[in-house]
């Protein structure tokens, strides 16, 4: 089995760095995914039997990776819950994408998921079962007709970084989904790389932060 980057563990809450390609939670395709990973974890390394709970409060797409926080006690899962309603967590993406994109800027769509198809359109104004997605956005780093993007997520919504990107005409480079350009083979250029939030019982801020990867296409974008 993968070996995981487990970044913080308590008793309350556990912070990994989510591989690229796993699922968070076990779908149709019977796939091994991270929150089961992370019980058969917990169960060994504190010889903890029976069922392990372990609560999803945000989630990240299958190809998208870094960092993420599950809950280890129903309260937990509550407060963490409670935190992203008051917008006390801050989440943070890096991604590359097709294109000199606008120095920074704040988008605004209204997105309507196809869920037959998995996939999610953005509109310019609010339409039959949309839900409002923000983010803001800043460019760091422009080279070879790629721009970096430092995303700051507002909402989050399922693909939300992915479509509006894709409808601001700065595509993710490597999308299979988003992206027409993108070529078979390519892993998605967009990353979690900032998580902060009031951990669940003694309210400290809890903030963890990535490296870029070296990989391409970041490795032309690193600064």
């Amino acid at each position: 089995m993968q070996k995981l980057n487990i970044l913080f563990e308590d008793n309350h809450v556990i912070v990994v760095d989510k591989p690229v390609n796993i699922a968070v939670q076990a779908d149709e395709s019977g796939d091994v995914d991270l929150q089961t990973m992370l019980k058969d974890y917990i169960a060994r390394e504190y010889n903890k039997p029976g069922n392990v709970f372990l609560g999803i409060v945000h989630r990240l797409d299958r190809p998208v990776g870094g960092l993420m926080v599950f809950a280890r006690t129903s309260k937990g899962a509550s407060r963490l819950s409670d935190s992203i309603r008051r917008f006390e967590m801050d989440k943070i993406y890096h991604a590359v994408v097709q294109g000199k994109a606008p120095d920074k800027g704040t988008l605004v769509h209204w997105l309507v998921k196809d869920a037959a198809r998995n996939m999610v359109t953005a509109h310019d104004k609010m339409v039959k079962d949309s839900k409002e997605a923000v983010l803001h956005y800043e460019r760091v780093a422009f080279s070879e007709g790629l721009s970096l993007l430092k995303i700051d997520l507002e909402t989050g919504r399922p693909h939300q970084i992915r479509v509006q990107c894709k409808a601001m005409g700065h595509p993710i480079w490597g999308d299979q989904r988003y992206n027409e350009d993108a070529k078979v083979g390519q892993q998605i250029a967009l990353r979690a790389t900032s998580l902060s939030f009031p951990h669940p019982t003694t309210k400290e801020r809890l903030k963890f932060n990535l490296e870029l990867p070296n990989a391409q296409p970041w490795g032309k974008l690193k600064r």
